[in-house]
């Protein structure tokens, strides 16, 4: 290609060379005619005034429309590139504080839905391409991150930034594969915690043993749900209404919030508590968990002199629309972590 070129400059010298009016003397003058051409800029300043110099000036011509889209298709290609990172997720995120799915499907679906509903986000990693299509029409970048990835490939997991996620929630179809994938990660991310739901609970304790945070099996939770719909129906309606997620202002659920230095309840003895959040707020205080290094000492219905410190956190049963105004008094987002 260079070759070529460097022969057509001096091929244009030789033909413009014979015409005295010519001002493409030499091969500078035709590589500067060359350059001005092939750019698209034109300045006139000079042109082949012979048949043979503009036979190669419509060569260069010809050739400033090639380089031209030549450049276009490049820079389309690195932008469609970028894009498609993006999309899968090779650029990587800086979501923090917040829960990593491995592996997706439709209960990495419906618990994707309690997360958004709560305002929490979220990183997901699949290894099906059709997975990252489907996520990305249904939710916002700004609160799900996708990921295409190997789950051989643990360090490829730092893309979705598991070292300052809140919680690893591995959602694989078999209970072994589970188990390989947690020990697997636990090699590189030993202090994070992890959530698995096992279809055989029989392995809850060799779960527990492996390091997992919290086990929970969808055969106990269906079962105790479908006995108490057998002999005590409104309990069972009442316990699945407020474990999900208020979608409008009248619909309760249970919501727990960190007791932080700026709490007005803090020092306070739990029944003040009660009765102050009932009278001002209409909210049910039912419990709280006290916080021991890792141990989290759950408290149900609390004796009436427990005392509230700071980095407890109180759970507690109220509407949607009382829970901004907890938030404004407790001074932080709903969660337990």
């Amino acid at each position: 290609m260079i070759v070529v070129y460097a022969l057509l400059l001096f091929v244009l010298v030789f033909f413009e060379n014979a015409s005295q009016e010519s001002p493409i003397r030499d091969i500078f003058d035709a590589l500067w005619y060359s350059v001005v051409t092939l750019t698209t800029v034109g300045y006139g300043d000079m042109y082949p005034h012979t048949s043979g110099g503009k036979l190669v000036g419509t060569v260069f011509i010809l050739g400033s429309f090639s380089i031209f889209g030549f450049l276009i298709g490049q820079i389309s290609n690195y932008m469609a590139e970028r894009l498609e990172e993006r999309k899968l997720g090779f650029q990587g995120t800086n979501f923090t504080n917040h829960a990593v799915i491995i592996g997706w499907n439709n209960i990495g679906y419906e618990v994707l839905e309690q997360l958004i509903g709560v305002g929490k986000k979220a990183a997901i990693v699949t290894n099906r391409r059709d997975d990252i299509d489907l996520i990305r029409e249904n939710y916002s970048d700004k609160q799900v991150f996708t990921l295409l990835a190997d789950y051989n490939k643990v360090e490829i997991l730092e893309k979705v930034n598991i070292s300052k996620s809140a919680v690893v929630y591995v959602n694989f179809e078999d209970d072994t594969e589970k188990l390989v994938q947690i020990l697997n990660i636990k090699k590189f991310y030993s202090d994070l915690k992890y959530i698995v739901t096992l279809e055989n609970s029989n392995l809850k304790n060799t779960f527990l043993s492996a390091g997992v945070t919290y086990t929970i099996s969808k055969n106990e939770i269906s079962s105790k749900l479908l006995a108490s719909y057998i002999f005590e129906p409104d309990v069972a309606r009442y316990s699945e209404d407020i474990l999900s997620y208020a979608e409008n202002d009248d619909d309760y659920d249970i919501k727990e919030y960190l007791v932080n230095s700026e709490n007005p309840f803090r020092g306070m003895v739990y029944n003040d508590v009660f009765l102050q959040l009932k009278k001002e707020s209409n909210v049910i205080l039912i419990g709280l968990s006290k916080i021991n290094g890792n141990e989290r000492n759950l408290i149900k219905n609390p004796s009436h002199d427990v005392t509230i410190e700071t980095g407890d956190f109180l759970i507690m049963i109220m509407n949607r629309a009382a829970s901004s105004k907890i938030e404004s008094v407790f001074k932080t987002e709903e969660g337990g972590y």
